[in-house]
């Protein structure tokens, strides 16, 4: 019998499952998890966010913040909104604009790599096309942590 996937919600999100990286450990205060290179598991998280999603939600949105280490007062300066703005996106009560939610991407995925090309990362999200909501499968290999399949 295969091992269920480890459904992860530390990390903030509440599609996130783990095929492989997990220990699961008793311990005298109840069981443990261990998860292997949990950055680089936030890094692959948070790279297919950036590319490979049609839309992010809030909580989608405030983990691609975090990674960059930024409040939610910065990230209003670098998108010329207010921090209330951020706030409500991130809570999930308006949609964030779409050239917004592109800036969002570009800026994690600038400082993540150093580089993007703005232009083809928002062609590649439009021919993306909507998709269903589905559980989203990471791996962990020798090339560390990715999304599976």
């Amino acid at each position: 019998m295969e091992k269920e996937p480890y459904h992860y919600t530390m990390c903030g999100l509440d599609d996130v499952y783990l095929l492989n990286g997990v220990t699961e450990e008793s311990t005298p205060y109840g069981p443990a998890v261990s998860i292997q290179d949990i950055d680089g598991l936030h890094r692959a998280i948070a790279q297919h966010l950036a590319r490979n999603k049609k839309a992010l939600n809030g909580k989608e949105m405030r983990f691609l913040r975090k990674q960059m280490d930024l409040t939610q007062d910065e990230l209003s300066c670098l998108l010329s909104v207010s921090d209330q703005s951020i706030a409500r996106w991130e809570k999930g009560e308006v949609d964030p604009p779409g050239p917004a939610e592109l800036s969002l991407r570009t800026l994690y995925l600038s400082h993540a790599e150093g580089k993007i090309d703005a232009v083809q990362l928002a062609k590649h999200i439009k021919m993306l096309g909507e998709q269903p909501s589905a559980p989203q499968l990471f791996q962990d290999g020798q090339e560390g942590w990715r999304a599976a399949a």
